[in-house]
């Protein structure tokens, strides 16, 4: 059951390099971020899915030597948009309408939309896409736990060399938050055997009704 593997889930602090996680399973993991609900649509995030040893092994040093990057199977790395533009905004009106059809109302909306966010500060629009990929890294999480794969989202790397490592920047993007996925190694990782702490929902939650 869902319920259960959320339980089953936690922030996986070793994991076993021998145990490979199928490709199916990884992409069924970034499709759910891809169909995530994000502002008006847009998507203002990409997904970077790094394979590659050596990138990893960067990666790895730059998120200060954390070994689930280099342990796990795959690091996904998500990276928001810098900042709103005309032309981006102007590219999803474009696939809205080739999907569904154009029409007087879809301009207007994000007409109102440009006249909104490009005025603002570059850094104000890129906080508000970061929060959209969090939205993604969400249900990726969400994903590998009904996958059974483990996964450890992070934000404790050197975002700067994540950016140049992985050529962010001259894409408009910037390293948000990062999921390494792989299988948990049980023998060395301290956590494992640990049982999940929540706050009790009485304390969690507040019913106003």
């Amino acid at each position: 059951m869902f319920y259960e593997k959320l339980n089953w889930r936690y922030a996986t602090k070793a994991m076993d390099p021998a145990k490979k996680v199928p490709a199916e399973k990884i992409d069924r993991i970034v499709e759910a971020a891809r169909m995530a609900p994000t502002s008006s649509g847009l998507q203002p995030f990409e997904i970077f899915v790094v394979y590659n040893d050596g990138v990893r092994a960067q990666l790895s040093e730059a998120a200060f030597g954390q070994r689930q990057l280099v342990d796990g199977t795959a690091v996904l790395v998500f990276a928001a948009w810098d900042n709103y533009s005309d032309a981006r905004i102007d590219e999803f009106v474009d696939l809205t309408a080739e999907v569904r059809g154009s029409s007087d109302g879809l301009k207007e909306y994000f007409d109102r939309l440009k006249g909104m966010y490009l005025p603002r500060e570059a850094d104000v629009n890129f906080q508000h896409a970061a929060r959209q990929a969090y939205i993604g890294l969400g249900f990726s999480i969400m994903a590998a736990a009904e996958e059974e794969v483990d996964a450890t989202p992070m934000e404790g790397f050197d975002n700067a060399k994540f950016d140049e490592i992985l050529g962010l920047t001259e894409k408009g993007l910037k390293s948000v938050c990062i999921l390494p996925v792989g299988y948990r190694d049980e023998t060395a990782d301290w956590l494992a055997p640990m049982k999940k702490v929540r706050r009790p929902r009485d304390q969690f939650v507040t019913e106003i009704k």
